[in-house]
């Protein structure tokens, strides 16, 4: 090879050599500004981060001094001296009635309660553990921090408590959860057999229960559920004298007015049915009117005149028919 061909070769290399050697330096300098952009959006986003204030989840009290819808709410709180309560008290669930359901339940102020009378009803409202709309029970007791149970439902209709609609759910808290519902829960004082013995209008019923040795079963602690007829009802049955009546026949007539479990009017899904402590079933119906009837009878139902009569025990429903198997 001539010295002329030895130069030119050594000049292809040293060009190839300056070549490659540029090309690193780009590669090595985009490398560079990659690792800058990106260690100067991670130190922003650091820095955005550092500066974001997160603002803390209100505990109940809060919810409920914060909101004008509670109002008498808060003032209830306030006056029966549990603010303190619901803002520590941990996993609470709250039945919260707004200022619609104080109004809608004839109580326009506090002013005429004293804080005693104010912190049964209130803790009455408060269940001791944290509870979703979707966790309450189909048909259940909850009891309260008041020591008395409220009775909690949950179907197409909706979740109740006391039959009284849950219309707004879930606003949580961080100390618990509250369901905002259309009225107030007032505690009740008597059981079953102390309501109806305290009404002219059942009467026959109570002799009936008493004569048939069923008296006890509807003064015992549970969560019952008596359709009740009436002494109109007993009369337009052909019966004027329940104690005419041997016990034999009695009694299974009553068991089919009791049923195991707490069934208030909003339960009523049409069509849907119930066992009784007879052991047959009842058919319960909201269409046209509220009304029940044993399933196999050939009886007309029987219609539902008063509802949600509430108990320590259950739940009462004065109905207009006896219901006959």
């Amino acid at each position: 090879m001539s010295k002329k061909e030895d130069r030119s070769a050594i000049q292809v290399i040293f060009a190839y050599l300056d070549n490659y050697i540029n090309m690193k330096k780009i590669k090595m300098m985009r490398l560079l500004s990659l690792s800058f952009l990106l260690i100067t959006v991670f130190m922003a986003s650091c820095s955005d981060t550092e500066n974001t204030v997160v603002a803390p989840v209100p505990n109940i009290a809060q919810i409920v001094s914060q909101s004008p819808n509670f109002s008498t709410l808060n003032a209830a709180v306030v006056k029966a001296g549990l603010a303190d309560a619901l803002a520590t008290t941990q996993n609470i669930t709250v039945f919260a009635p707004d200022n619609a359901a104080f109004a809608a339940s004839g109580i326009t102020s506090v002013d005429g309660f004293t804080s005693a009378q104010l912190q049964a009803i209130l803790l009455y409202h408060v269940f001791g553990q944290k509870v979703g709309s979707a966790a309450v029970p189909v048909s259940d007791t909850l009891n309260t921090l008041n020591t008395a149970n409220i009775y909690a439902s949950r179907n197409v209709n909706g979740v109740f408590t006391n039959g009284w609609k849950v219309k707004q759910a879930d606003i949580l808290g961080s100390n618990g959860v509250i369901h905002v519902i259309e009225r107030v829960l007032i505690p009740p004082t008597q059981n079953i057999a102390q309501i109806a013995a305290a009404d002219t209008t059942l009467s026959f019923l109570v002799t009936a229960l008493t004569n048939t040795g069923l008296l006890p079963a509807v003064q015992a602690a549970g969560k019952l559920t008596v359709f009740a007829p009436t002494n109109q009802a007993f009369r337009d049955a052909g019966i004027t004298d329940v104690s005419a009546l041997p016990p034999s026949i009695l009694e299974p007539i009553l068991k089919y007015h009791v049923l195991g479990t707490n069934v208030f009017a909003s339960d009523l899904v049409n069509g849907g049915t119930a066992t009784t402590l007879q052991g047959g079933t009842v058919t319960v119906n909201a269409t046209p009117a509220a009304n029940v009837k044993i399933t196999t009878s050939a009886q007309p139902p029987s219609p539902i005149t008063v509802a949600n009569i509430v108990a320590t025990n259950g739940v009462i429903h004065k109905i207009g028919r006896v219901m006959i198997p």
